[in-house]
């Protein structure tokens, strides 16, 4: 695998520092999860849980060992030293500071391995006023402005159901600096310090959002090309109280879907104005909410129209694509029996990534791993 020679210290809980491992983890390397002896990470305790252990938890550390370290004693914080000799990476997503005074900062690492290459994932970033600042998810997305551009024209933001900011502006970019750090290591023999904010993360995500605002136009909630406020990128209702999306923004779909719905006097009308799009969303409204989900998908089965069901989630673990990259596999366990885990969404052709082992315990694999290190001395 890709990662097999990669070994990670992995002191992260919660969702980003592990979603960032986790992808690692899939693709080869050795991931150590360095928890504390008493609580570990958090996740595990999150309801619902299998075999004792939450399923989120069990979802993001597959393919990873724990070892458990108390790191504010000597012995611990010894023993994490001498795995950062033999690591690769360390990631770690406390406050700024944390790892200084437990005396493990990335200053004291390099000095031990000049390789190692420091991963720190926080909400703000290693500078800046907002740097101590608590936060989560929520928090990073209303301070990009993102938060405020969610939902209707006439509503309140609407919280996303998926992480944005912990995943799509924390875990990704980190996974892309460590491995951007691994591949100039290879030339240099240096490591290097990974600085990831999330709010950052956030920031970057809205290159069609951003460049109207600089360029002086007013950018708000439900007004947008990709906001809801256009008839061609829009949610509508059917009559089974199900709803459909619609994604036409090119003139070659939006003519497709209107001549769906038998309405090719709207095909002119694709890039009007604001104040004649809320006319066109509440008329193709009216006409969507006429038919069931079923019958619009069937009209629409043969046309290129970018228009799709809004499913369940028990539709989308069966939906036929997301079966064919299977992106939902069953996978056997030994204590667990067939367990349900979520797919890897970056496909190599040579050295795919697998799912190999289940989520460790807390500490199971500790005397393992400290039986190493003695082997070593």
């Amino acid at each position: 695998m890709p990662l097999h020679s990669i070994r990670v210290l992995d002191l992260t809980r919660l969702l980003p520092g592990p979603y960032c491992t986790l992808m690692l983890a899939d693709f080869g390397a050795e991931v150590i999860k360095v928890e504390d002896p008493i609580a570990g990470d958090y996740m595990r305790e999150f309801e619902p849980k299998l075999d004792k252990e939450g399923v989120f938890f069990q979802s993001l550390n597959r393919n990873k060992k724990s070892i458990c370290l108390d790191l504010k004693s000597e012995e611990g914080k010894h023993h994490f030293l001498q795995l950062v000799e033999t690591a690769d990476i360390v990631v770690e997503s406390f406050r700024p500071g944390v790892m200084e005074r437990l005396g493990i900062g990335y200053e004291t690492l390099k000095t031990i391995n000049p390789g190692i290459i420091y991963c720190a994932i926080t909400g703000y970033g290693q500078t800046g006023p907002y740097k101590d600042k608590p936060g989560h998810d929520i928090n990073y997305l209303s301070y990009a402005g993102l938060l405020n551009l969610m939902g209707e024209k006439d509503g309140k933001p609407v919280i996303p159901t998926a992480q944005i900011a912990d995943i799509g502006g924390g875990a990704f970019p980190a996974l892309t600096g460590i491995l951007l750090a691994l591949f100039e290591r290879a030339t240099s023999g240096k490591g290097q310090f990974v600085d990831i904010s999330m709010l950052d993360g956030v920031v970057s995500w809205m290159h069609m959002l951003l460049p109207s605002f600089f360029a002086g136009q007013d950018v708000n909630r439900g007004e947008e090309l990709l906001n809801g406020g256009n008839a061609s990128y829009q949610v509508y209702e059917t009559k089974d109280n199900r709803f459909l999306s619609m994604g036409g923004i090119e003139e070659k779909f939006w003519k497709g879907f209107c001549e769906g719905i038998e309405r090719n006097d709207f095909i002119p009308l694709l890039n009007e104005p604001l104040h004649v799009q809320e006319k066109l969303i509440k008329e193709i409204g009216t006409i969507i909410y006429s038919k069931t989900l079923e019958d619009w998908m069937e009209i629409f089965s043969e046309k290129d129209a970018c228009v799709t069901p809004v499913q369940t989630l028990a539709e989308a673990e069966n939906d036929p694509q997301v079966q064919a990259r299977e992106m939902i596999q069953t996978v056997f366990y030994p204590k667990l029996g067939k367990t349900k885990q979520i797919g890897i969404p970056i496909k190599l052709s040579e050295t795919p990534g697998e799912i190999r082992t289940t989520a460790p315990k807390h500490g199971e694999h500790t005397e393992e791993i400290l039986r190493g290190i003695n082997s070593v001395k």
